[in-house]
């Protein structure tokens, strides 16, 4: 009889590219679907970006929503060039011809969460990051005017190529991502309409 495993792996968008493009995993929900190549990707949902620190890193910024020309007011960190969210924070800078101040490239979320917690910078994280934050000790300011966000898509082998159990696994999948951002569970995020 027939067995499937189910490997869950997280990590930063950049690993899981190579990871996909390399068939260390059969689906992944990334970011950038460009860098994929041989894969179905399938646009899921669009994730609202928002900037987390310390109260004291953040003071300069005393409004519960700020504009993309205020980030250059406040030191960075974020990881490094290659990944996902990084690309982001590099277009949003050439689109509103922004120069940010990135103190510090960690590719690492418990790490980079760590160094902002400890007052080292703030930083770009989407809001699933914001779920598990501490409010006490760390304050999220949501980007608006225009809104920085990102789009997540479900990326997976070709359907010729996905066998039986990885295309039950890509069903159930974006299924779970719906009900999350349906029931509110997933902050900040909205659903393509498919």
């Amino acid at each position: 009889m027939p067995t499937s495993a189910c490997i869950w792996s997280r990590g930063l968008s950049g690993n899981l590219e190579r990871m996909i493009n390399t068939r260390q995993l059969d689906l992944a929900i990334v970011f950038q679907k460009e860098k994929l190549v041989r894969w179905s990707a399938r646009p899921i949902l669009e994730e609202r970006l928002f900037l987390i620190g310390t109260h004291d890193v953040l003071s300069p910024l005393p409004e519960a929503s700020i504009s993309p020309g205020q980030l250059a007011a406040i030191p960075l960190i974020m990881p490094s060039l290659g990944h996902g969210l990084r690309g982001r924070l590099e277009a949003i800078c050439q689109e509103h011809a922004l120069s940010v101040d990135v103190v510090a490239e960690i590719d690492g979320l418990a790490l980079l969460m760590r160094a902002v917690r400890d007052g080292l910078g703030a930083t770009l994280q989407p809001g699933a990051a914001i779920s598990h934050l501490d409010s006490e000790s760390l304050r999220v300011i949501g980007v608006d005017n225009p809104i920085l966000s990102r789009p997540n898509f479900l990326v997976s082998l070709s359907d010729d190529e996905l066998t039986p159990a990885g295309l039950a696994a890509r069903v159930i999948l974006a299924k779970v991502m719906r009900q999350l951002v349906e029931s509110g569970r997933w902050p900040g995020a909205s659903l393509y309409a498919n």
